[in-house]
């Protein structure tokens, strides 16, 4: 028998054992991130709305994100839209008239309308063109000519007179 020792084979060298070990700890490292992305993925299925993706992909909600910002309209310049006198007041008048704001005659005053409406409808309607005291000028503003004297008629009948409805041939006095 000889004193010598068993040759070492090349896997049991020193060196062998940190192979080893760096391999399992690679392939811990390894199985760790697959375990992580597993469950973020999983999370993320049950944590989202169930028609979530659905409800983007829809064809009503495409076309409300590639909608356009602005439109133009065109119309008929020669064929304005007609307003009642009622609307006009609504529109335009009431802001002062409705309460009496800066010295305004209150709708439906009598009183208020009386001497106003002694004057006539063609001083009425002067005054609503082109404005009198505090109020504004109303001519060339969002109603025509005509509109503003059937708010003025509305508005003078309301408080007692008697005007018959403006028509196309009515001309504001200059």
């Amino acid at each position: 028998m000889s004193n010598h020792s068993p040759a070492v084979s090349a896997s049991e060298t020193p060196d062998a054992g940190l192979v080893e070990g760096a391999k399992r700890v690679a392939a811990m490292s390894a199985g760790a991130v697959v375990l992580i992305v597993g469950v973020l993925i999983a999370l993320a299925v049950v944590m989202s709305p169930p028609d979530a993706q659905d409800a983007r992909l829809s064809a009503d909600a495409i076309a409300k994100r590639i909608a356009r910002v602005g439109a133009v309209e065109v119309r008929d310049a020669s064929a304005p839209a007609t307003h009642t006198g009622e609307q006009v007041f609504a529109g335009q008048c009431s802001g002062c008239h409705a309460s009496g704001a800066l010295g305004a005659p209150k709708f439906g005053d009598k009183a208020a309308w009386s001497a106003r409406i002694a004057k006539g409808f063609a001083a009425l309607w002067e005054s609503a063109l082109h404005g009198k005291n505090a109020m504004p000028a109303q001519s060339g503003g969002q109603f025509t000519d005509l509109e503003v004297a059937r708010g003025v008629v509305y508005m003078a009948n309301a408080g007692g007179a008697k005007f018959p409805e403006p028509t196309e041939s009515a001309k504001p006095a200059k």
